[in-house]
């Protein structure tokens, strides 16, 4: 009995007072250092609000045919490009394709051609400056053709498109955003370009109608000098025209009876 009072384990001793136990062993972990923790809530911010919905969410229009993207080719294609950007570059552009096209194409028509043969080299050249000018205009044209069918579009409020041909056309009612934004765009950046497109063609019009003029004015001054030059000669040839005496002046051979002075009288 003896032993096995022995064998049994010891009681656990009670615990010390508080105020004589050790302090609690504290380990130093050196911090870590992430780099990504820094822009943790940038990125968070970032990618809310990317995640917002744009306005053309639940647009069923395709979106090559929506106004905001139409607007968006047409201001980077070109020629059409040429009217929003700066003044002095618009005009030194239309300038260089005028000039372009009556050096290359118009002057080598109206010297060549069949209609510029009996020409002076003024009209030929004014000949050629109007083929450049048209030319222009044409160019100018196409241009606000262009940017009046976007600027219409954005200004509408409806659009019209097709899902998938000519044959299924469809029409969306923009949302107030969608339509706010578009006007808005239409109102402060199409107009302008609009405007200019305007008054560029005024000009050309007015340039054109005065070469024209010049070519005209100095075709008939040719003509009549070669008709007073012709009749201080004799009328024996006037460049241009036809004449009766001075053709059996140069062919007698040819009119049967001689001249009319010739010809017998009946009674």
């Amino acid at each position: 009995m003896a032993f096995l009072l022995s064998l049994k384990p010891p009681s656990p001793s009670p615990p010390p007072p508080p105020h004589l136990r050790p302090p609690p062993t504290t380990t130093l972990i050196p911090p870590t250092i992430n780099p990504s923790k820094p822009h943790h809530h940038q990125t968070r911010f970032t990618l809310s609000f990317s995640n917002r919905t744009p306005p053309e969410t639940d647009c069923p229009v395709p979106p090559e045919q929506q106004p905001i993207n139409e607007y968006q080719s047409l201001s980077t294609s070109s020629p059409f490009s040429w009217a929003s950007g700066d003044f002095v570059e618009y005009c030194s552009r239309l300038v260089a394709t005028g000039a372009g096209f009556a050096l290359f194409v118009g002057l080598p028509v109206s010297w060549y051609g069949s209609v510029g043969v009996g020409w002076e080299p003024v009209q030929r050249v004014l000949g050629a400056v109007c083929s450049g000018i048209f030319a222009v205009t044409l160019a100018v044209v196409r241009m606000y053709l262009g940017w009046a069918y976007v600027g219409n579009r954005l200004l509408s409020a409806t659009v019209e498109y097709e899902e998938t041909g000519w044959y299924d056309g469809q029409i969306w009612v923009k949302t107030a955003e969608v339509l706010a934004r578009d006007r808005l765009l239409g109102s402060f950046t199409v107009k302008p370009v609009l405007n200019r497109l305007k008054n560029t063609l005024v000009g050309l019009a007015l340039s054109l109608l005065l070469f024209i003029a010049l070519l005209v004015n100095t075709e008939s001054t040719q003509k009549e000098t070669y008709i007073t030059s012709g009749s201080e000669a004799g009328g024996r040839s006037v460049a241009g025209s036809y004449n009766d005496e001075s053709a059996r002046s140069f062919e007698p051979e040819e009119f049967c009876g001689g001249s009319e002075s010739d010809l017998p009288l009946n009674d």
